[in-house]
């Protein structure tokens, strides 16, 4: 479905798999939405966080609470950061890193997943050519998921 996505080729296909069956639901769902519905879901979409934020900011806040509890509580702490900063290049490195498959396993999607729906959405709204506004609403849904997964 989504090309050069390093998180996808690095997740186990069952997370990506239940990944992409949400969003189809979701967009299934959206096709009988009416314009303002699908225009929330879009600001919901602007609003998701994605892998890397996720990643950036659990890592963040791991090394920050590190620092701080080795220079207000014990030393041994500094240690936190020193596991949790290595990951963080890795994933920069390589897309991966072993906190990845977790947060892949709650639903964490990357900005092409989320991008997708978005794009979906957008077609069920009408922004696109090639989908017709007054078809069947599954049939709207599908043609825009089709489009979006192209």
């Amino acid at each position: 479905m989504l090309q050069h996505d390093r998180v996808r080729e690095h997740s186990p296909e069952k997370f990506n798999e239940r990944i992409d069956r949400a969003t189809q639901r979701r967009v299934l769902r959206a096709g009988s939405e009416s314009k303002a519905a699908l225009s929330r879901r879009l600001e919901q979409l602007d609003a998701e966080w994605d892998m890397e934020r996720v990643l950036e900011t659990n890592a963040s806040a791991l090394a920050l609470g590190g620092v701080l509890l080795g220079l207000l509580v014990n030393k041994k702490f500094f240690i936190i950061p020193c596991f949790v900063l290595p990951f963080l290049l890795q994933h920069a490195l390589q897309g991966w890193c072993p906190p990845v498959p977790m947060f892949r396993s709650r639903g964490v999607r990357t900005r092409k997943e989320i991008d997708n729906e978005k794009f979906a959405v957008k077609a069920l709204r009408g922004d696109f050519a090639g989908i017709n506004p007054e078809s069947d609403p599954n049939e709207r849904a599908r043609a825009a998921w089709n489009a979006a997964n192209k």
